[in-house]
């Protein structure tokens, strides 16, 4: 409990630089055992805030309460799955009444160790994510040529990057302060979509229940103008994830390239829930026409519906020759 409590004040007054005087609100739910503890340490680091029961509340109490709430002032929202008020998009509708965000959604996907990691994975290190983040991002936004290195295989970015966006709890310059947590990215995809070529070897996958998979052997994926043609060493599971994409997007796009600095997240210290995952330690890629922060002349943005993570098995990444990442580490 003390870990949780400590790491929640650092989100809380270092990330989101919650002040004292400005209003606070923990709207949570007792459905998941991680959801509970982390009230409970939201208690100890928030010991001000109006604390909500999502389940026993009315929909019209709580928006009451959003309502009261001055620009600058935070909520919090614990999650055991995902709270819904029909069709008041939560996040969505707080950011723009300039209301600070910390979400932490589908705790009851991970329960026992998985809970532990998820509780290190919000230790919030400024120096570390602020100062490996920026470098990132300036490597990337200056980079001509990128390369993953991956169990012998190359996959290959020859036409730069757009410009890299960062989730690492420096909000400053941004419209938004706030969103989901644990927290750690630096994110991108290639100028040129079609440009990108290689292969790339993975080592977990977001599946169509949109939990980790970790297949029992790496599997291979070869890309061709920046599309995924063909496999080795797949598994049923992973068939069906390609087979959707497919169905619904005509065929598999490789756009995002997000690079994760959360060190909590390893090959061996993993959880459930995709979306705290993917701030994993490494290189994630993802599969898919679906990425809403960059648009492409090929992509209509209404049609594309997938987005898949799939995670790399990494063992160097380059910028125009220089390693930035290796050893397990960023070396930036």
């Amino acid at each position: 409990m003390k870990a949780a409590a400590d790491h929640t004040r650092d989100i809380v007054g270092i990330a989101l630089e919650h002040k004292p005087g400005a209003s606070s609100v923990v709207v949570w739910d007792g459905e998941s055992e991680l959801s509970r503890g982390l009230t409970e340490a939201y208690r100890i680091s928030l010991p001000e805030a109006e604390f909500i029961e999502f389940d026993e509340a009315k929909r019209e109490t709580i928006l009451g309460v959003f309502e009261r709430l001055s620009p600058g002032d935070l909520v919090v929202m614990v999650q055991s799955t995902s709270f819904r008020l029909d069709a008041f998009r939560i996040r969505i509708e707080l950011f723009n009444r300039s209301l600070k965000v910390i979400e932490h959604p589908h705790l009851a996907r991970m329960c026992g160790e998985e809970a532990l990691t998820y509780i290190d994975a919000l230790a919030y290190d400024p120096n570390y994510f602020r100062g490996v983040g920026h470098a990132l991002k300036a490597r990337l936004d200056g980079a001509q040529v990128g390369v993953v290195e991956s169990a012998g295989e190359r996959l290959t970015f020859p036409a730069g990057f757009e410009p890299a966006k960062m989730n690492i709890g420096d909000y400053s310059g941004m419209k938004n302060t706030g969103g989901q947590f644990p927290i750690g990215e630096v994110f991108t995809e290639s100028k040129e979509l079609e440009a990108v070529h290689g292969a790339l070897v993975i080592s977990f996958f977001g599946d169509t229940s949109f939990n980790l998979n970790r297949p029992p052997h790496p599997i291979t994926l070869v890309i061709e103008e920046g599309r995924v043609t063909g496999t080795r060493n797949s598994t049923d599971e992973f068939d069906e994830v390609l087979a959707n994409i497919r169905r619904d997007d005509g065929e598999v796009w490789l756009r995002e390239l997000g690079l994760g600095l959360n060190r909590a997240f390893t090959n061996e210290r993993t959880v459930l829930d995709i979306g705290s995952f993917e701030r994993m330690c490494g290189v994630h890629v993802s599969l898919g026409s679906k990425h809403a922060m960059y648009n492409k002349p090929q992509i209509r943005k209404k049609t594309a519906k997938h987005h898949v993570d799939v995670f790399a098995v990494t063992d160097r990444v380059l910028l125009d020759d220089g390693v930035i990442y290796e050893g397990g580490s960023w070396v930036v």
